[in-house]
């Protein structure tokens, strides 16, 4: 279920009542945590954190019209998602938020490659996510990409 919102508040905006304090909170902890140089937009339909082009001036090799993609927050029919990029890419940061995950929540993880899903909102560990979300600096996402972009080449 894609937005077609134009901008992170009209996203907002257009939620339902039951979703609005929890993406409220989710967002706010994201951009609280965000490390200098991500960007806040739209992309694919949800609320992104990029790396702009200024800084990146390739763009996301998919689409190089796109900036490089690192986290997305979206309200689904059935779950809340927080995509996280640095996760998917980085095998170490991966089994961090596993074992800190089970620390501190009592349900089993639901996830895919970079998605977390979250079925219950009372189930998001928001202190969590904003530790995860200061983990990698924009310079670090860059080298990441490249080197896991440049493999596949």
């Amino acid at each position: 279920m894609q937005s077609k919102a134009l901008s992170p508040d009209e996203y907002m905006a257009a939620l339902t009542e039951d979703r609005k304090p929890v993406m409220t909170e989710l967002r706010k902890i994201i951009l609280n945590n965000l490390p200098k140089g991500f960007e806040e937009s739209m992309s694919y339909g949800m609320i992104s954190y990029v790396v702009p082009h200024s800084l990146y001036p390739s763009g996301y090799h998919c689409d190089p019209k796109q900036a490089l993609p690192f986290m997305s927050i979206a309200s689904q029919k059935n779950f809340i998602s927080f995509y996280h990029m640095g996760m998917y890419a980085d095998s170490e940061l991966l089994q961090w938020f596993q074992d800190e995950f089970a620390k501190v929540s009592t349900t089993k993880l639901d996830m895919g490659k970079s998605c977390v899903r979250f079925k219950k909102p009372e189930h998001i560990p928001f202190e969590l996510i904003g530790r995860l979300v200061k983990k990698i600096k924009t310079s670090d996402w860059i080298q990441q990409y490249e080197k896991a972009y440049k493999k596949q080449k």
